[in-house]
């Protein structure tokens, strides 16, 4: 295996997992080359090594397909469902092997990114590609100037200083939070430090592409363009 595509890219490119979800499925053992279990990322692999991932065999590369779904409130993003439905149900009739693109809690909704993508799943998940995102959010209770004010501010999340966010008031209990990071429940977390609660989080807009009156539990597919102007260097 010392020629080829390291095992960890293959994977991504083939729109397994994103470059580092394919590193934890490597590394737990869940990837066989040829019969043999391989538990290092950059092992290198031919590019006509059978592989199988937990039992099921890698499928030829398919079309790069990517899709713009509206997350209902109580699903999740884990491909498995943990025990709760998994986003990747309303796509079972496509055949496809999809993954989701970065993540929303169970309690959250919205816009959520579904893709086989390799390539563009690595570009939105990185941290140093800085993609915005937008939330509206509701609160337990109309926001003073002073929690403002902590929310705009440089917050320590879980031990790592977060960039400060843009937060508007849209008034009464509703909030906009436009983030370029994404922290473990980044926005439940700065509300918990102003002293808020948060009662409805739905992400409404990823780098310009807009969920709109797209109604929950349903998808459409991306066009070319949109595609394109996600890849775009920011």
């Amino acid at each position: 295996m010392m020629d080829g595509e390291r095992l960890q890219n293959l994977l991504a490119r083939r729109g397994v997992a994103s470059r580092r979800g394919a590193a934890e499925l490597i590394r737990a053992g869940r990837v066989r080359v040829a019969g043999v279990p391989v538990t290092e990322p950059g092992a290198r692999v031919a590019a006509n090594a059978p592989i199988d991932v937990d039992g099921r065999p890698l499928r030829a590369m398919e079309a790069r397909r990517t899709f713009l779904y509206n997350k209902p409130v109580g699903e999740v993003c884990s491909t498995d469902g943990q025990g709760a439905r998994s986003v990747l149900e309303a796509f079972r009739g496509l055949g496809l092997r999809l993954v989701p693109v970065g993540r929303l809690d169970k309690e959250s909704e919205g816009l959520l990114l579904v893709s086989n993508d390799g390539a563009l799943i690595q570009r939105l998940t990185h941290p140093r590609f800085g993609h915005e995102k937008v939330y509206e959010v509701e609160v337990d209770a109309p926001p003073t100037e002073g929690q403002l004010r902590t929310l705009r501010s440089p917050l320590v999340i879980e031990g790592y200083r977060i960039r400060p966010a843009g937060v508007q008031a849209l008034g009464g209990r509703r909030l906009r939070f436009t983030l370029r990071e994404g922290r473990h429940r980044q926005i439940r977390q700065m509300c918990g430090q102003a002293g808020l609660r948060v009662r409805r989080l739905r992400r409404v807009e990823l780098s310009g592409l807009r969920l709109g009156s797209l109604p929950p539990g349903r998808w459409r597919e991306l066009s070319e363009r949109e595609i394109a102007a996600l890849a775009r260097p920011r």
